[in-house]
């Protein structure tokens, strides 16, 4: 079924290669799953928690890569429910907001790594097939503690519909200084 090697598995080193794709930003679903299909993947997609259980119950995935928050609730009950019918898909979750008590639930829940947003094509390969017995290699090219910071304040604002005072209101932050923020470029 599947073969080690030294660092890492291969594509070709499994039968089934179907990879669950699951997480509510269209354009970024899209892209990944684009990525991952040219990487050899067979890719299915999801939007939310219900559409990605139903899938799920139909043809279990090996792979796995789920969003942490979805419009719908959260992306552990879809871990739950890949782990409840096959214990052995490789999951990768996918978070905008990385902090520890996450990383750990979705250890927790059978998850094998756990990724900051935005995350590349080639991050989420290598997370998905590490050996089970090596620590993922660090990132090439990390972002900056002021990108994730900036990262961060663009997806609340998002998420509050654009709104900059229930966004200040959120982050605790005066809405000036977000404003301020929001006016300038993203950081490399």
């Amino acid at each position: 079924m599947m073969k080690l090697n030294n660092n890492s598995l291969k594509i070709s080193d499994f039968e089934d290669k179907t990879l669950l794709i699951v997480d509510d930003d269209d354009p970024f679903r899209l892209r990944l799953g684009r990525a991952m299909e040219s990487k050899g993947f067979k890719v299915v997609l999801a939007k939310g928690v219900e559409e990605a259980n139903i899938l799920v119950k139909k043809s279990p995935p090996t792979f796995a890569v789920i969003d942490l928050r979805l419009l719908d609730g959260n992306g552990l009950d879809v871990v739950d429910e890949i782990h409840k019918i096959k214990r052995d898909s490789r999951i990768v979750m996918l978070t905008g907001y990385g902090n520890l008590p996450t990383a750990v639930a979705a250890v927790k829940a059978g998850a094998i790594d756990y990724i900051s947003k935005p995350a590349d094509a080639d991050a989420v390969e290598a997370a998905l097939l590490a050996a089970p017995d090596k620590k993922a290699a660090p990132p090439e090219n990390p972002m900056s503690a002021d990108r994730v910071k900036w990262e961060h304040i663009q997806r609340v604002f998002e998420l509050c519909s654009r709104n900059v005072s229930e966004t200040a209101r959120r982050l605790k932050m005066h809405r000036r200084t977000l404003q301020r923020i929001l006016s300038k470029r993203s950081p490399k």
